[in-house]
Order: structure tokens, then C-alpha cells, then sequence
């Protein structure tokens, strides 16, 4: 169950990341709807929206927001403006904290942990409680930086963002005033969320159709693979065996008995050529060693000869491999008129003879 749950976890994050792709490819080629909406000294908004091509620019509407929802309600104009834009509010100074922050240079890379870590102490809020966001940071003195910090209450936003989704926009953001060191405005942001995906609703379903269909595929394919194989592997081995009963038919004629080409084949083939066996004795045995008599019986083979050292020749031969159970076959002798011993050894010829056999 827990690896269920993990593969739902990850299937999940991927559609996640995939959709949140789509819209930022969305967000390039689509060109969004931006309205602008102001909070006034007495709690009223103010909503205007900059002229398209098509179409003018409605009339600036003022309203006040009464449980997320606008009073009076919006012109039909207005309302379908709204869907798919993107709502950007600005907060008047009189709900946002401000505060001009020092920092060492080298800190700029940990702003957001740092910052966050003193919401409680620069705000009457704490950091679960509060909105906020900070400008880029400047270099000043000293290797030092300064960042413009703005803060307000996240009940004060909620509204705005509830407002945001009733009425069908894309995504809303906020923004707050500050002051930089030199006394220069600053708008800083505050809250920048998406609130429904700009290729449509069915993004994500699409896919876990695509994903889901591709898993089915997969296991088809698989399914598939295992049983051709093992069918394709049935029937080469039903052909191996018909070649083997073919070839072994072709050995043997119509009366059952071998056939004199057979016989030759056979014996050919069990026979040890007495070259071979020459150019292998002429290998192994030492440039001091000379043989006088070669007798090939069969499987076996007789060597005599002169050496200089006789027991050596056992070793160098059972070291071969067209040699096997190398021994003396008579007594190793040494006349007076002779430098060397004279050797009597008999081996089995092995049917290794390198490539060429």
C-alpha cells in the first residue's frame, strides 16, 4: 500500500510539473488580459483595464468587496473581462508595514531564510499570519546590501484573492509600496499566485490519459515480447531437430547400413592424420630430441628416438593438447658410443588438432 501510495504521490507531482510547463509555454504565446485594481482611502476598489485592439477599455468601475464578492455586481462588460486575466492589485501605504533591511553582501543568496526568520520581529504579524516580499537587493557601503521589505496581513488579502477566483481570473497578484535608501518608490511584491491553468482544465486529464495509456501500451508490448518469444523459440528448436534427423538420415542409407561415403566420412574424421601427428611431435618435442622410429596404431602413436633427457619428454607431451597418457612403453637406454639416451614412448593421439581438424 505504502508504494502505491508513493507511485500516486509521484504520478501526481508529475502531471503537476508537466501542467505547470504548459502554462508557462501558455503564458508566452498567449497574450493575457491585465486589470489593475486599487484599494481607496475608504475601502473601495477601483478596476481599470488598459484598451485592447479589438475592442475600448471599459469604463473605470468602482466597487466594494463584500465576502469575496463585488457590491453592486459587476456589468456583464466587466465580469467577462475578468475571466482569464490577470488581476493585479496595489495596497495603499496605510495597510502595509515597511522596512529598509541591511545585510551583509554575501547574504544575498539567503535572503528568503533569513528574512522570514525576522517576520515575527519586523511585523505585528507572525510568518504563517503575514503577507509579504521584498525588492532586489542593492549594494551599498561596506560590502553591505539593502532590501526594501513590505509586509500586510494575510486576512487583508484573502478577499482580494477570493474576489480574484469567483470571477474567473487567470491568476491575481499584490503589490505593496516601499521606500529604497535613496527615498525612491518602490513596488514590491507581495503575493503572485495562479489561480487556474491557462491551457484549460483538461490539461491534467489529458495526461493521465496519455500516461495511463502509455503504461497499458507498455505492458501490452510486453506481454507481446514474451509469448512471440517463447513461441519463436519453440519453433527453432523444432527446426534444429528436423535438421538434426536430416543429417543423421543422410548418414545412413535405405538398408539401414552406413554408406561407403559415410564410412569414409567417419573415418576421416576419427582417423588421426599422420602429418598432424608429425608437425605436433615436431613441436613438442626439444631441438635435441631426434626420432628414429614413428609407428601410429589407432589412437595411439609410438615414438624412438635420441634425448637428452628422457622423463622430460612425458611432461612436454602430457603439456600438449593432441597428447594424452604419455609413458614409456620400454626401457630408456644409454649405449657407450651414444651422447644421448635412447627413448621408447607411446601417447594417445587427443582429436584436438587446433582449426584446422
Amino acid at each position: 500500500m505504502a508504494m502505491i501510495a508513493q507511485s500516486r504521490e509521484w504520478f501526481e507531482q508529475w502531471i503537476a510539473a508537466v501542467a505547470g510547463a504548459v502554462d508557462g509555454v501558455a503564458d508566452r504565446l498567449v497574450r493575457q488580459r491585465r486589470i489593475q485594481l486599487d484599494e481607496n482611502a475608504d475601502g473601495t476598489f477601483t478596476a481599470s483595464m488598459a484598451a485592447s485592439k479589438d475592442s475600448h477599455a471599459p469604463t473605470i468601475l468602482a466597487f466594494r468587496i463584500q465576502h469575496g464578492t463585488p457590491e453592486p455586481p459587476l456589468p456583464a462588460q466587466w465580469s467577462a473581462a475578468f475571466k482569464g486575466s490577470r488581476v493585479e492589485v496595489q495596497l495603499p501605504p496605510d495597510y502595509v508595514t515597511t522596512r529598509l533591511l541591511d545585510f551583509p553582501g554575501r547574504a544575498a543568496d539567503f535572503l528568503d531564510g533569513m528574512i522570514r526568520s525576522q517576520v515575527d520581529r519586523l511585523t505585528p504579524w507572525a510568518a504563517s499570519e503575514a503577507i509579504f516580499g521584498w525588492s532586489s537587493p542593492v549594494p551599498v557601503a561596506d560590502d553591505r546590501i539593502e532590501v526594501a521589505f513590505s509586509a500586510t496581513s494575510a486576512s487583508k488579502v484573502d478577499p482580494l484573492v477570493q474576489l480574484a477566483d469567483r470571477l474567473g481570473a487567470a491568476s491575481v497578484s499584490i503589490h505593496a509600496p516601499a521606500a529604497g535608501g535613496s527615498g525612491a518608490p518602490i513596488r514590491v511584491k507581495l503575493l503572485d499566485k495562479r489561480l487556474r491553468s491557462m491551457a484549460g482544465p483538461n490539461v491534467p486529464r489529458l495526461l493521465r490519459v496519455v500516461l495511463i495509456s502509455t503504461g497499458i501500451a507498455a505492458a501490452a508490448s510486453l506481454f507481446l515480447s514474451i509469448y512471440l518469444g517463447g513461441s519463436l523459440q519453440s519453433e527453432q528448436e523444432d527446426i534444429q531437430r528436423q535438421i538434426s534427423q536430416r543429417r543423421a538420415a543422410l548418414r545412413v542409407d535405405a538398408n539401414g547400413m552406413a554408406s561407403g561415403i559415410g564410412l569414409l566420412a567417419k573415418r576421416k574424421q576419427t582417423t588421426p592424420s599422420s602429418v598432424m601427428v608429425l608437425e605436433a611431435l615436431s613441436r613438442v618435442l626439444p631441438d635435441t630430441t631426434y626420432v628414429t622410429e614413428l609407428r601410429i596404431e589407432g589412437d595411439k602413436v609410438q615414438v624412438v628416438g635420441m634425448t637428452q633427457d628422457a622423463p622430460s619428454l612425458i611432461r612436454l607431451m602430457e603439456q600438449s593438447p593432441q597428447f594424452t597418457r604419455a609413458t614409456f612403453f620400454a626401457p630408456t637406454t644409454r649405449a657407450a658410443n651414444e651422447s644421448g639416451e635412447r627413448f621408447h614412448v607411446e601417447a594417445n593421439i587427443s582429436a584436438y588438432f587446433g582449426s584446422g581438424s
